[in-house]
């Protein structure tokens, strides 16, 4: 699917990513750093799937919602990470080239439905609090799996034509690309003739969807905070502010490190900012799937509970 016959397209039977410039000196202490986040983030985020999943209680929209974004949250760094580490340890950067274009696939296409996650959250919360009453006839079952569709059809329809595009274009002999993953952009400047249309079109859908989804939970939060204002309990106000400073702390974290990560690639013209673009990418893959547990298992109630109650129970065990 994502290859034409090698003939037609001189596409290297194979890539070879640098990792991450910069960090030579520090190779060691930085995969071990990356290996202990992957592996908490592996972790915490199986336990919030688990925890949702096995709770009754917890069998509502909202935790819908963070299941979801649990088990992206353990596919999306597992796609880059794992080569990373290879890299650091090994040395070997080498990657098929269908390997690539995969890993360049489900990079971009995670990381599109994890934005479109946290849209949906935004939009459950805006319900919960602006329409408590018609919250559960809204947010059916029926109502969940079409939105949960929905996310996975927008980012496959977005994400699909970056790969097919890229393996169809010519190569000029250089296989070196300069990047710890198969990052798109990195992929494609070591292409030869016409990169334009498939560059447009990352940036472009990149822009967009990013621009569309900002608007969208600025919205829902604009309508919440007008619903909060209005509340006449000081602890309705405080326990709506609870119940949304999770979400808005995921929020941050990922849209300002994908901010960050957008800029440096952007307008970054020297040696210096391309390898923190580089560096901030991992850290965008990496860094939120590792937070978000972590502000969801202390900020939200249900779940720290659940999780207390089974760590006591498991300490009880022990002493038996």
């Amino acid at each position: 699917l994502f290859l034409m016959d090698n003939t037609s397209s001189h596409i290297p039977s194979t890539f070879f990513l640098i990792g991450i410039p910069g960090l030579e000196d520090g190779r060691l202490w930085t995969s071990i750093i990356f290996c202990v986040l992957y592996i908490l983030t592996i972790l915490g985020n199986s336990s919030i799937t688990y925890i949702i999943c096995t709770e009754k209680s917890l069998h509502g929209p909202m935790y819908f919602f963070l299941a979801m974004l649990a088990v992206n949250d353990l596919f999306l760094p597992s796609s880059t990470v794992p080569k990373t580490l290879e890299i650091f340890w090994r040395n070997n950067g080498r990657i098929d080239a269908f390997n690539c274009l995969t890993q360049m696939f489900f990079a971009h296409f995670l990381s599109v439905v994890e934005s479109g996650i946290l849209v949906a959250m935004a939009y459950d919360r805006y319900i919960a609090i602006c329409s408590p009453l018609r919250y559960s006839s809204i947010l059916t079952y029926t109502a969940l799996k079409r939105i949960a569709a929905s996310i996975l059809i927008r980012a496959f329809i977005a994400v699909l034509p970056l790969p097919i595009m890229v393996g169809r274009l010519h190569y000029c002999g250089e296989d070196v690309v300069l990047h710890s993953y198969c990052e798109h952009g990195a992929v494609v400047i070591i292409m030869c003739g016409d990169t334009q249309v498939t560059g447009l079109y990352g940036f472009v859908v990149a822009l967009f969807l990013a621009s569309l989804d900002v608007l969208l939970i600025v919205f829902s939060y604009v309508m919440i905070l007008r619903a909060v204002y209005k509340m006449v309990s000081q602890d309705a106000r405080q326990k709506t502010t609870e119940t949304c400073g999770s979400h808005v702390c995921v929020i941050i974290i990922i849209y300002s490190s994908a901010f960050l990560t957008f800029v440096t690639y952007a307008f970054g013209k020297s040696d210096v900012t391309y390898q923190a673009h580089i560096f901030l990418a991992n850290a965008y893959i990496l860094l939120p799937a590792f937070c978000n547990p972590i502000i969801y298992g202390v900020r939200t109630k249900p779940i720290r509970e659940r999780v207390l109650k089974v760590v006591c129970h498991k300490q009880k065990m022990t002493k038996r």
